[in-house]
């Protein structure tokens, strides 16, 4: 697994990971009452934070893509 999420795009996935898991426990938003939409919220976060967290991101390794300058090996 070869690091492909570079640092500056490392730092936005994870905060904007966290909050998009705090969001609906914290903002109130009638949006958020909706079961659906606080799960989508929390899984996408969590995705957002792992991959930051790892440095990889499989879609961008399917699609060739790399933010820190290194390919990904296929």
């Amino acid at each position: 697994m070869t690091a492909n999420i570079g640092t500056p795009e490392r730092i936005v996935r994870i905060v904007a990971g966290v909050l998009l898991v705090a969001l609906p426990f914290m903002s109130g938003w009638a949006f958020f009452e909706s079961a659906l939409w606080t799960w989508l919220s929390v899984i996408v976060g969590l995705v957002l934070v792992i991959t930051g967290i790892l440095r990889f991101c499989p879609a961008y390794c399917m699609l060739g893509c790399s933010t820190n300058g290194k390919a990904c090996r296929r």
